[in-house]
């Protein structure tokens, strides 16, 4: 009981900590209050409530004021779930519509200038909450903050990454000809979810064949045959934390010519970017590293998305390693590296690894 209730606490300190860090960039943007909607930003600075788990409601929304007087809004469905993490009298349970509730919430106790998340809101809910309040977006303030993580959250993450890597070891075993797509990604789902985890991170990809030119597909009924290649893209869930990588086997005892060149020229792209990543190199500058391999090499054509992204409390989240970048990696940012190479005659090869930036350069995870 002694040992929970230490958790707890730690588990509030930290959260507290990331909502100080909030309010100095919220000074910094002369806003006095920001009204959080998007659910990975709210349980990130309060612990509550990590999804809204159906599209067309919504567990709740976070204030954070620059006074430091913050609340937690909800229904009456999540009060005893919101005692639990949260300051009785800092509880505000709407009734009826949300928006008009909190707008007059804002109005009576938060004067000022109000921050809010224009791609999390609908149009419907800030045309009903925004009467009588100056209001300013103020997307990327949180995500700002996510993009470097703690301590807390690298062990959870290093958690996540070593439960991929032992599916992947199994990986080949669940890859025999005759087995459908489908089948292979309900036993990764199983193996999982036996093994630890709490959820997917996101929809697993097996893609047979010509499927593997599809970066996203998503698995079917189409059965392995005795010689081809599969891409395999999962990702689990541990302590809230995600992680996400990629690997392209060949099923059978023959690899093409053509699968070789291409999972070698990945592997080697990948090389090149893990050993260029440092604190101060732009996302921009760590995708061209792979990119100018594969211009050498002629297949520069065959390499259709970002070098990366970040990884985190979502599978996808900042910062993005694409081509019109301009963040800078920093310490504490954990990102993917997953060159790919796609051929729809055959299909494609993408490897992927996971990388925390370091002081001095980065470590794969």
């Amino acid at each position: 009981m002694a040992h929970a209730m230490m958790e707890e606490l730690m588990e509030t300190c930290i959260y507290e900590a990331r909502r100080e860090r909030l309010r100095s960039l919220m000074r910094k943007r002369k806003i006095d209050a920001l009204l959080v909607s998007y659910a990975a930003n709210r349980f990130y600075l309060s612990g509550f409530e990590l999804h809204d788990v159906q599209l067309n409601e919504s567990a709740g929304r976070l204030i954070v004021t620059a006074s430091g007087k913050d609340w937690l809004c909800t229904d009456s469905r999540y009060l005893e779930t919101a005692r639990r993490l949260w300051e009785p009298e800092r509880i505000f349970i709407y009734q009826g519509e949300a928006s008009e509730r909190i707008n007059e919430l804002v109005k009576r106790e938060m004067p000022g200038c109000i921050g809010f998340e224009a791609r999390a809101v609908t149009l419907e809910f800030y045309e009903k909450f925004s009467p009588g309040l100056r209001l300013e977006q103020a997307d990327g303030l949180v995500e700002e903050l996510r993009a470097v993580k703690g301590e807390e959250e690298i062990a959870a993450i290093e958690a996540a990454v070593a439960l991929n890597h032992a599916l992947m070891k199994k990986a080949p075993d669940l890859l025999r000809p005759g087995r459908s797509e489908s089948e292979a990604a309900w036993d990764i789902e199983r193996f999982f979810r036996e093994n630890g985890a709490t959820e997917l991170a996101f929809p697993s990809i097996v893609a047979v064949g010509p499927n593997a030119a599809l970066p996203h597909h998503e698995p079917s009924q189409a059965k392995l045959p005795e010689e081809c290649p599969v891409l395999v893209d999962v990702g689990c869930r541990c302590q809230r934390y995600c992680a996400d990588q990629t690997r392209t086997f060949w099923v059978g005892e023959r690899p093409e010519a053509d699968f070789t060149r291409a999972l070698e020229r990945v592997k080697e792209a990948q090389k090149r970017a893990i050993t260029a990543l440092r604190p101060g190199l732009s996302s921009a500058e760590a995708y061209r590293v792979a990119l100018r391999y594969f211009e050498v090499e002629g297949v520069a054509e065959f390499f259709t998305h970002s070098l990366g992204h970040g990884v985190g409390l979502e599978t996808h989240e900042a910062p993005s390693l694409n081509p019109r970048s301009a963040a800078l990696l920093a310490p504490g940012m954990v990102v993917t590296v997953e060159p790919g190479l796609y051929y729809p005659q055959w299909g494609g090869a993408r490897w992927e690894y996971m990388v925390l930036i370091t002081p001095d350069g980065a470590r794969v995870l």
